[in-house]
C-alpha cells in the first residue's frame, strides 16, 4: 500500500481527450457510410447516367444489368465542346453517285476482265487502296420498306429509283410503276398468269407441301417472284442473278423482303456447300446448260441434295410450240435440248416428266449405280481432289462430286443421311453431325447451342424492342452463324436470316445450316458482300472482330456493315470488352447510336454485348 500511487489530475484529462477523439472518428465513419448509401440509392433511381446515351431510338426497360460506360467517376472539368467533338473521328459520306455501289461487282472494274463465259460479271473486289473510306447515303426520299407480307407486292420508288424493268418487261408483268411506288403482280417471263399459278403447276408434278422440300435455289431470278410466292408453302429460296442490263433486279427482290444475292454461273463455284438445296429452278434463265461439257449442270448437281429436283422452264422446253416467239430455229432448239438431256443422263439424273412448258429431272439418292455406269459413260469422271463443300473462289471442274458412301446396296438409301420433314428438320440433329463427318462438333454441342441461342435471343429482345416487334424487321444477317442457332431461335418470327459462315472460321458448318432447313452463304469479311446497299434491317455479329483481328481493318468491316444496313436498322455485336470499346469509338463517328451492356449471364463475363442503331440520313435533294 505504501508504494501505490493514485492517478494524477493530468492523466485523467488525457484519458477523457482520447475518448472524445474516438467518438468523433466513429461519428465521421457513420456519416460517410450514410452519405455513400444515399449516393447509391440516387444513382439507382436515375437509370441511364449523363455519361450514357440520351438519344437511343430503341426503348430499353430497366434491367438488372447495368449500362457500362467505362468513364472514370473522378475526372477533371470537361474541356470545351469543340475539343470533345474532335476526339471522335467523323467518317464522311460518299458522293451520291455511289448510292448503289457494290464494290465487288463494280461495272468500271469488271469491264477489264474477260467477257468469255461472263467472267467479267463475277466477283472482282477492289484492292486495299481502292476501298472507300466513306459512308454510302440512301437516295433522297428513302423510306423504311413496307412490312411483310405487304412488301411482297409493293415497294417505294424512292428506295430503288429505276424504271427500266417496267418498260423492258412490261408485257411480262414483272413490275409496274404507279405514283410513288412499284407494284409486283407476280408475273414472269414464263408465268404470265402469275407466280402462284406457275408454282401450282409445279406442285402437280412434285409434292411441294409435304415438308420434304424446304430449301430451293433460283438461278437467274429476275425480281424473285418465284421465291416470294414459295414462302407461303414453307419453302425458302436462295435467289441469285448477276448485276447486268436488267438494272436492279436483285435490289428489287431484297426490297420486297425476299432472300437474294448478286451472283452468276461463270468460272467459279456458287458460294454454297454440297447437298444444300432440295430443288433447283431455272425459268428462262439463259444459262447454257449443255455447253462447256455440262459444267454448269455439274455445279447444280453439286449443290443439289440426293433425291433433289431440277426444274427447267423456257427455252428449249416445248420448243415445238414456242420456237417462232423465241426467234430461234427449230434445229438450234432441238440441238440445245439434246445437249441438256445428254448431260443430265451423264449425271445419272432421271427425267421424271416433261409437260407443256416444264421439265423435271431428279438426282439419284446415292451413287451406287452411277459408279457402275462410269465404265460405260466415262464422262464426267468423279472428282477426287477438291472438297465438296469448298466454294469460295473455287474453280468449277468438269467432274462429278461424289455423294457420301452408303452402308447397304439399297438404291433408295439416302447418301449422307435422310432429313426429317420441315419443321421437325430445324431442331433434329443434322446428318453431318450425327454421322461424325463434321469432326469437332458433337450431338451434345448441337443441342446445347440451340438452347443457348433461345436464351440469347430472348435476352436481345428485352433490350432491342425493334427486334421484338413483330414485322418491324424482315431481312436479317448473321455474320458468323456457326450452327444457325440465332436463326433457329427466330423461326416463328416473320423474318429470314442470311447465315454467313466466314471462310476463316474453324469449322465449315454451312452444310449443317442447310440440313436444318435454313439458308446462308460463305463470305470473307475482309471483302464486300455480293449485295446492294441497304439490304438488311438487322445485322448480328458474334465474335466477328476477334476472328478478323489480325486479318483486316476493323473500320473496313464496319463501313461494309454500314453499306448493307438500312437507315434505322439495328446491329448487335458480341465480343470481348476491349474489342467493343474500339468498335464503339468507330461507330460513334459513323453516326450510329449505341451502348454496351452485360452478358446475359451477368457482369462477371468478359464478353459483352453492343447494341447499335444506324441513324436515318439520305443524300440531299437533287436541287441541292
Amino acid at each position: 500500500m505504501a508504494n501505490y500511487r493514485w492517478p494524477s489530475k493530468l492523466s485523467k484529462v488525457s484519458l477523457r481527450a482520447k475518448q472524445t477523439n474516438l467518438y468523433r472518428v466513429i461519428l465521421v465513419a457513420i456519416l460517410c457510410a450514410a452519405s455513400y448509401s444515399v449516393g447509391i440509392w440516387q444513382n439507382s433511381r436515375r437509370g441511364i447516367s449523363s455519361a450514357s446515351l440520351t438519344s437511343f431510338p430503341c426503348t430499353f426497360p430497366n434491367k438488372t444489368s447495368p449500362i457500362l460506360t467505362f468513364i472514370p467517376r473522378h475526372t477533371s472539368p470537361h474541356p470545351p465542346t469543340s475539343v470533345t467533338t474532335a476526339r471522335v473521328l467523323q467518317i464522311p459520306s460518299c458522293g451520291v453517285e455511289f448510292s448503289e455501289y457494290t464494290p465487288c461487282e463494280y461495272v468500271n472494274r469488271s469491264l477489264s476482265f474477260p467477257r468469255d463465259r461472263l467472267i467479267y460479271r463475277e466477283r472482282h473486289c477492289p484492292p486495299k487502296y481502292e476501298i472507300l473510306q466513306c459512308r454510302i447515303a440512301a437516295p433522297y426520299g428513302y423510306s423504311v420498306p413496307f412490312r411483310w407480307p405487304e412488301s411482297r407486292d409493293v415497294a417505294w420508288f424512292a428506295n430503288v429509283p429505276h424504271t427500266e424493268l417496267t418498260v423492258e418487261k412490261k408485257n411480262q408483268n414483272w413490275v409496274r410503276y404507279e405514283k410513288d411506288r412499284f407494284l409486283f403482280p407476280g408475273g414472269g417471263t414464263m408465268f404470265p398468269r402469275g407466280a402462284d399459278a406457275y408454282i401450282d403447276e409445279i406442285g402437280r408434278l412434285i409434292n411441294l407441301r409435304g415438308g420434304s422440300i424446304r430449301t430451293a435455289i433460283d438461278t437467274g431470278c429476275g425480281v424473285a417472284s418465284f421465291g416470294a410466292y414459295l414462302m407461303s408453302r414453307n419453302i425458302i429460296t436462295m435467289s441469285f442473278a448477276p448485276r447486268d442490263t436488267h438494272e436492279a433486279q436483285v435490289q428489287f427482290a431484297l426490297e420486297r423482303g425476299v432472300p437474294a444475292i448478286i451472283g452468276v454461273l461463270a468460272s467459279i463455284r456458287l458460294p454454297f456447300p454440297a447437298r444444300a438445296f432440295d430443288i433447283a429452278h431455272c425459268s428462262r434463265c439463259l444459262i447454257p446448260w449443255g455447253q462447256y461439257n455440262g459444267t454448269y449442270l455439274i455445279e447444280v448437281d453439286r449443290v443439289l441434295r440426293p433425291g433433289g429436283y431440277w426444274i427447267l422452264s423456257g427455252p428449249p422446253i416445248n420448243w415445238q410450240r414456242h420456237w417462232r416467239g423465241w426467234e430461234r430455229t427449230r434445229d438450234d432448239l432441238n440441238s440445245e435440248q439434246s445437249q441438256i438431256e445428254r448431260v443430265a443422263k451423264s449425271l445419272c439424273w432421271k427425267k421424271l416428266v416433261q409437260r407443256e412448258d416444264f421439265a423435271v429431272w431428279q438426282k439419284p439418292t446415292n451413287h451406287i449405280h452411277c459408279k457402275r455406269n462410269r465404265i460405260a459413260l466415262r464422262r464426267p469422271p468423279f472428282c477426287h481432289r477438291t472438297q465438296p463443300d469448298q466454294a469460295w473462289y473455287t474453280k468449277l471442274e468438269q467432274c462429278l462430286t461424289p455423294l457420301p458412301e452408303v452402308t447397304g446396296a439399297e438404291i433408295k438409301e439416302v447418301a449422307g443421311g435422310k432429313l426429317a420433314k420441315w419443321p421437325e428438320r430445324l431442331n433434329e440433329v443434322p446428318p453431318r453431325i450425327k454421322s461424325g463427318s463434321l469432326q469437332g462438333i458433337t450431338v451434345d454441342d448441337f443441342v446445347s447451342n440451340t438452347e443457348t441461342w433461345q436464351r440469347r435471343v430472348s435476352y436481345y429482345k428485352s433490350f432491342d424492342h425493334q427486334l421484338a416487334e413483330t414485322g418491324r424487321y424482315r431481312n436479317l444477317l448473321d455474320m458468323n452463324a456457326y450452327l444457325g442457332g440465332f436463326a433457329s431461335a427466330l423461326v416463328d418470327d416473320p423474318v429470314w436470316v442470311m447465315n454467313v459462315v466466314p471462310v476463316e472460321a474453324s469449322f465449315n458448318t454451312l452444310g449443317v445450316i442447310y440440313e436444318r432447313g435454313l439458308i446462308g452463304t460463305y463470305q470473307n469479311w475482309c471483302e464486300a458482300m455480293s449485295t446492294y446497299p441497304r439490304t438488311y434491317d438487322f445485322i448480328h455479329a458474334d465474335s466477328v472482330f476477334t476472328l478478323y483481328k489480325h486479318r483486316c481493318d476493323m473500320k473496313d468491316i464496319l463501313l461494309e456493315m454500314d453499306r448493307i444496313l438500312r437507315p434505322k436498322g439495328s446491329v448487335i455485336i458480341r465480343d470481348g470488352i476491349d474489342v467493343l470499346t474500339k468498335v464503339k469509338k468507330i461507330t460513334d463517328g459513323m453516326q450510329w447510336d449505341g451502348r454496351i451492356v452485360d452478358h446475359e449471364k451477368g457482369p462477371l463475363e468478359r464478353e459483352k454485348i453492343l447494341f447499335l442503331v444506324k441513324e436515318y440520313w439520305t443524300a440531299p435533294a437533287p436541287d441541292q
